[in-house]
């Protein structure tokens, strides 16, 4: 990747950021994504305390070892799991309380694993 890729990123990624503020009513569902994984936090911003985190790490774990929830989510898209994901987030927040949430969604594009995160967080129940 080239520097004025990186730095063009950084510099959105710092645009969005400085529009979007997390609060106790309203705290903000941060996403990254790598090129291998994707990760999802929801944030208060007054605090400075990430209240629920869940990353498509979680998905993968086998709860027992004959559980073959690993080769299901391995078999599937990335975009399938960020979506599987978004409703793992979502069940976590409402163990906690927390019904609405602002999306950041860190400088990347609506499209693809952002918005099947997203889509998957709605699906779960919460208010984006």
């Amino acid at each position: 990747m080239s520097t004025e890729k990186i730095i063009r990123e950084a510099r959105r990624k710092k645009r969005v950021r400085a529009k979007i503020q997390g609060s106790v009513k309203r705290p903000r569902l941060s996403v990254f994504r790598s090129n291998k994984h994707i990760y999802a936090q929801i944030i208060d911003d007054s605090k400075s305390s990430t209240l629920v985190s869940a990353s498509d790490l979680e998905l993968a774990k086998p709860k027992k070892k004959t559980d073959s929830t690993k080769k299901e989510v391995a078999s599937q898209t990335k975009k399938n799991i960020a979506f599987l994901l978004g409703d793992l987030l979502a069940k976590k927040a409402g163990k906690k309380k927390i019904k609405k949430v602002i999306f950041d969604r860190g400088g990347y594009r609506y499209h693809g694993r952002v918005k099947a995160l997203a889509e998957g967080v709605r699906k779960g129940g919460l208010e984006v």
